[in-house]
């Protein structure tokens, strides 16, 4: 449409920051940013947009706040970027606020892969319907909508035709995908359509929902090794009393029964869930059910938070709020037994072959490249470290670990 991208700031007509409003932490951040975009703008004359969840979520009241900011536009409103900037640059806008209707991407609108080129991810629904008490994802990205299964395949082979050997698909609910539409669509469906109408190598299935794993989404896995042995499933808690409180629909035994059903189809599978401590009402006995929970079931990758308060959450107002102080200390010390836990789970990999896809070289030294097995995802995970081999980034080939670290593995090339 006549603009072009400059990687130097100080070169733009235009400064646009996309922003992220789900946590208050990424709520403050977006604010020092776009602050320091303001000394950019104030010095070069540019001017500046902010758009994404922190619009969405705040609106009206960044005017009065931030009023340095030229444009603030939602989050459904990016397949219009361009004729906004065009009419803020004319001078023709009628307001400095925009909130579009809720919007759907398709397979149609421009991409630019920030990613790697052997890997990507694809989005399959926005919205989410599930309502946790704690969570403004409902209110900041509208409920559940799914894209068509046909969408999806052309986007999936434009990426493989592009290079792209891992795609990730991404939903604020995975399981959910298809829920809102009556033409059959399901998750499963929509994997053995990717299966079917390309060859990618790896398919890896992140943010499934607890009560959602269903058995023929196992049955798929256990038998077409491109869908990566390998499932994100955010846990939350395992008290009973604190999950009813996240208006989460399930307890700690359906976790159990879940954990024990997805290592009988797959004994090698990696799990990796996330863990909010300090909810209001979580006792020193509810917390103690998480380390007991781990240290028993052995969950391969795990994420702790300290729950924040969320303006408009209806756990805002919930009793029995957990200072900051007993927060942290319960987040550190989840962490530092996760640690031990993932150290011990390493060790069973030494001695193995395994399939790795080649990240390229390390950032700590060029003498070793990095790579990752199918039980690691990109940028949350542990890596493999590896000390030989004529390869490069995008390959995927076989490697003989040598060595085990708290995350991380040691290997060479076959």
């Amino acid at each position: 449409a006549g603009w072009q991208f400059t990687p130097n700031e100080d070169e733009a007509d235009v400064l646009i920051l996309n922003t992220c409003g789900f946590l208050q932490v990424a709520v403050e951040e977006a604010i020092e940013e776009i602050l320091s975009f303001v000394e950019v703008k104030t010095s070069t004359g540019a001017k500046l947009v902010v758009l994404g969840c922190l619009v969405q979520r705040y609106q009206e009241q960044l005017i009065e706040e931030l009023p340095e900011v030229d444009l603030f536009v939602g989050t459904e409103g990016i397949s219009h970027i361009v004729q906004y900037c065009d009419q803020m640059m004319s001078g023709t806008l009628e307001t400095k606020v925009i909130v579009p209707a809720r919007s759907l991407m398709t397979a149609k609108m421009p991409r630019v892969q920030t990613t790697p080129f052997f890997r990507a991810w694809m989005k399959i629904t926005e919205g989410c319907d599930n309502h946790c008490s704690y969570c403004m994802i409902p209110s900041i990205r509208g409920p559940l909508r799914s894209r068509k299964i046909e969408d999806l395949v052309e986007e999936a082979i434009a990426l493989e035709t592009s290079g792209v050997k891992e795609i990730s698909l991404i939903a604020q609910d995975l399981t959910a995908y298809g829920d809102d539409l009556d033409d059959g669509s399901h998750l499963v469906v929509l994997l053995e359509a990717l299966l079917e109408k390309t060859t990618l190598p790896w398919i890896r299935l992140l943010y499934l929902y607890p009560s959602g794993v269903e058995d023929s989404l196992l049955i798929l896995m256990a038998n077409n090794p491109r869908i990566v042995r390998y499932l994100d499933i955010p846990f939350q808690h395992v008290s009973d009393s604190v999950l009813k409180s996240m208006n989460r629909p399930y307890g700690k035994q359906q976790l159990v029964d879940m954990v024990t059903k997805i290592r009988h189809y797959m004994p090698d599978i990696a799990l990796r869930t996330t863990f909010l401590v300090g909810f209001p009402g979580e006792t020193e006995a509810d917390y103690g059910e998480i380390g007991s929970f781990l240290e028993e079931y052995q969950i391969d990758h795990v994420g702790v938070f300290p729950y924040s308060n969320e303006q408009g959450a209806p756990s805002e107002n919930f009793a029995h709020q957990c200072d900051e102080e007993t927060k942290n200390d319960r987040c550190t010390r989840l962490l530092e037994l996760q640690q031990t836990i993932s150290a011990t789970i390493q060790t069973k990999y030494v001695g193995t072959k395994q399939t790795v896809l080649i990240e390229g070289v390390s950032e700590e030294t060029d003498l070793l490249l990095v790579g990752r097995t199918q039980y690691q995802a990109p940028d949350v995970d542990g890596c493999v470290y590896i000390n030989e081999g004529n390869v490069q980034a995008g390959d995927i080939v076989q490697v003989l670990v040598s060595e085990s670290q708290q995350y991380d593995l040691v290997a060479g090339v076959i």
